[in-house]
């Protein structure tokens, strides 16, 4: 007897307060078929466990400590003796680490400078978690399911659903949109809340930033709404400085909701809280020199919506 399909985590996080009704837990599933380049997720992009390299944490040049050095078995991990100061003390070959699976570099580290990131969990581990924390979470808390793109692992996420149904949890989601129409309305037909991404309404410069095109969101939101669905949604839009900011742009997402009378947008503010893991995986974060949104920004585009007649929420004030 298994215990059904497994499904790749990066991290569960409890007392989340703004993915969803109350007080929650958040579960952030591993994967994205997007890659935008402001991902304040990088780890949860790729599809496989995999290293990530915190240089603040490491001792290497500090201590002197080579403990990682000898474990790796494709001789990936190399020491940086000759680089500046700010320069993190060790180089690693990611090409190489792909072809390890046990990764006993992360389990020689005592100072946690290495660390795989992604578990595989079952569904009825995942539930003992959820039910331990449900007793925290008030009268509408629930669970929601993040990433990455949360519905990229089909077999488990409908059954993890499911299962949360039929223990009496509410259940919530925040993707993408970016998946096959079939799945996607049979998985959320299991969902009481949804936050669906729209980043840009013009298919090409949705491609140009973030490696897909917006064809499969808009599509998926029209067979959403067309079926009759009843749980909440609300459409999330990044505001990325110089890529959708614009009034065109909220214009014509403005025009798609009363097409498809959906009443409430949120807007999140760009931040660079994320830069530091897109290092931690070995890439360089894009928009790692950009500024955060600011308010003003913010306030400007919220009065655009509200302007048509469409609830907006800029950052967390999302009403629950």
């Amino acid at each position: 007897m298994t215990d059904g399909p497994r499904g790749l985590i990066f991290d569960i996080q409890g007392y989340s307060v703004h993915d969803g009704p109350g007080c929650r837990t958040a579960v952030f599933m591993k994967g994205c078929p997007l890659h935008c380049a402001w991902c304040s997720n990088p780890e949860g992009i790729s599809t496989h466990p995999e290293l990530l390299f915190k240089a603040s944490k490491c001792v290497h040049r500090s201590q002197g400590c080579s403990r990682c050095l000898p474990a790796c078995p494709y001789g990936a991990i190399r020491s940086n003796p000759g680089a500046a100061e700010d320069a993190p003390p060790l180089l690693i070959d990611r090409r190489l680490c792909r072809e390890c699976q046990e990764r006993p570099c992360a389990a020689a580290c005592y100072f946690e400078a290495l660390q795989v990131c992604g578990r595989w969990i079952t569904i009825p581990e995942l539930l003992r978690l959820l039910n331990r924390d449900r007793q925290y979470w008030g009268g509408n808390g629930g669970v929601t399911f993040t990433g990455g793109e949360p519905l990229l692992q089909h077999e488990f996420i409908l059954g993890a659903l499911q299962a949360c149904r039929q223990a009496t949890l509410h259940t919530a989601v925040e993707t993408t949109a970016v998946i096959e129409p079939h799945f996607f309305l049979e998985v959320m037909q299991q969902v009481d809340f949804a936050f669906i991404d729209l980043k840009h309404m013009d298919p090409g410069r949705h491609q140009e930033l973030t490696g897909h095109s917006n064809a499969p969101v808009l599509a998926n939101l029209r067979r959403l709404v067309g079926s009759g669905w009843p749980g909440r949604l609300v459409l999330r839009m990044p505001v990325i400085d110089g890529f959708n900011d614009d009034e065109h742009n909220i214009l014509a997402m403005a025009a798609l909701m009363h097409e498809l009378k959906l009443m409430e947008v949120n807007l999140l503010p760009f931040h660079r809280l994320g830069a530091s893991k897109w290092a931690q995986v070995g890439v360089c974060c894009p928009y790692a020199g950009r500024s955060a949104t600011s308010e003003e920004k913010l306030a400007v585009l919220q009065r655009l919506f509200l302007e048509q007649d469409i609830l907006c929420y800029a950052g967390d004030e999302t009403p629950f």
